[in-house]
């Protein structure tokens, strides 16, 4: 008996509905995209070994899917080195090549590889899958998509001001209402500074970036597990937890800060994002949230996050800005900022509130039925004019009976079904069944495409 298929753990098949609902999901930030003037990329799915090693820290780097070298992948090992077993020796011998991680490092590398055929700054956005080799559990996925937009090449704040324009504009025409939290990783530094603990900045980030699962006592308890004193931590506690309109917040900060010239810096830059983004209205509230860090280290500047108001569910947006994401490939000084869409969680999302346009799931507006082969001759002209006004139009392959045809109209969610039997002929009209109300009226061609 031949053995059952099925696919790898963490992956997913996406049926018609799915696939619907999901094309939904990226033209409307692929439309948003270039409605601000960013322009599509795309990177292949393989990159060599030397562009993702050491990019995401050592946790990241245990989750590279590694291809293995086509043709012997063993000629380079010896026996020596296949009885010690050592995976990570084992692999730089046997693999030059790996899955893409995230988009980002792929898009640094495709920047200092074609320097000198963008116009800076070049705005980009990239709509891929990405593969990491991580434990699957729900919500989390071994392939999973990206929806990045990046602007390198500018160290202007109304670039900051645009990517949250577009967050808003995203989330509006989906209907999700959402808060925009943001923050600056030169508010954590000058933070950092003034509780004397500089050098533990990214143990404070790490830990107060986890402040929404693990709650204030477990935040503190990983501060003092890395070596922060009891003094420092109480003087973290109200910064932590300052509460009060965007305005009030950045008073009380640049109190706190006044001694801290990077601190400063951020609250300047916090506060043009914010004045700014009052100028031009958003329809969804924006929040300056201290405990915000971000997880990854090459953040330099601004940092965002978006969580979704209505569903318990964690980040379905996030991004910031980075000052050298470049220089790890021997191109320093390259400023960027870039946020990045969550296009799984926002597919979760929009499914618990139930608000995909019905248009979106429709894939065919209109089948015709099949009678035989006069019929069908007679139809296959009227098909033509419908499809080319841009009506979505199937004829059934085969003259089955009304009751079959019918089931597959039903099946398939088509709202109209066209009819041309002798008396339609004989008038060169057609019979427009809408499937829903049951209501029918007999048609020209003409009028038939003017109904839908």
């Amino acid at each position: 008996m031949a053995q059952k298929p099925s696919i790898p753990k963490g992956t997913r098949d996406f049926g018609p509905i799915e696939m619907a609902k999901r094309n939904y999901i990226f033209n409307t930030i692929r439309e948003v995209y270039a409605l601000y003037g960013f322009q599509q990329i795309e990177t292949p799915a393989m990159e060599t070994l030397g562009t993702l090693m050491g990019k995401y820290g050592e946790e990241g780097d245990k989750l590279l899917f590694k291809v293995l070298n086509s043709g012997d992948c063993l000629a380079k090992v010896s026996d020596e080195e296949l009885q010690e077993r050592n995976t990570l020796h084992l692999a730089s011998k046997m693999c030059e090549k790996g899955l893409r991680y995230d988009l980002t490092v792929p898009f640094a590398r495709y920047v200092v590889m074609h320097r000198e055929e963008l116009q800076l700054p070049f705005k980009r956005y990239q709509i891929q899958p990405v593969w990491r080799a991580d434990r699957p559990q729900k919500g989390r996925y071994r392939e999973f998509y990206q929806c990045d937009a990046d602007v390198v090449g500018s160290d202007s704040l109304l670039n900051e001001v645009e990517l949250m324009q577009i967050v808003d504009t995203v989330f509006t025409r989906f209907g999700i209402r959402v808060q925009i939290k943001i923050n600056n990783r030169k508010i954590l530094s000058g933070i950092a500074e003034v509780i004397g603990a500089a050098d533990k900045i990214v143990d404070i980030t790490v830990a107060i970036d986890k402040l929404d699962k693990i709650g204030i006592d477990n935040v503190n308890a990983e501060l003092r597990e890395d070596g922060l004193t009891e003094e420092q931590i109480q003087k973290l506690q109200p910064i932590i937890s300052l509460e009060g309109s965007n305005d009030e917040k950045l008073y009380t900060i640049a109190e706190v800060l006044k001694d801290s010239e990077t601190g400063l810096k951020g609250v300047e830059e916090s506060r043009f994002i914010l004045d700014t983004l009052k100028k031009v209205g958003l329809k969804n509230d924006i929040q300056l949230d201290l405990t915000l860090a971000r997880g990854l280290n090459y953040y330099t500047g601004a940092i965002f996050e978006v969580k979704a108001l209505d569903v318990q569910i964690g980040s379905i947006t996030g991004g910031g800005r980075y000052d050298n994401l470049t220089g790890i490939f021997g191109m320093p000084g390259l400023s960027g900022v870039g946020i990045s869409f969550g296009a799984d969680r926002i597919y979760d999302v929009l499914n618990q509130l139930d608000l995909y346009p019905k248009d979106s799931v429709t894939t065919t507006q209109l089948l015709f039925i099949n009678f035989g082969d006069q019929e069908t001759a007679y139809c296959l002209p009227i098909i033509n004019k419908v499809r080319a006004r841009g009506i979505r139009a199937e004829l059934y392959p085969d003259a089955a009976k009304m009751k079959k045809q019918m089931s597959y109209a039903n099946a398939k969610q088509i709202p109209y079904v066209a009819l041309a039997g002798e008396n339609e002929m004989a008038a060169g009209k057609i019979t427009l069944k809408n499937m829903e109300t049951g209501e029918q009226q007999m048609l020209t061609p003409e009028e038939l495409i003017q109904v839908l």
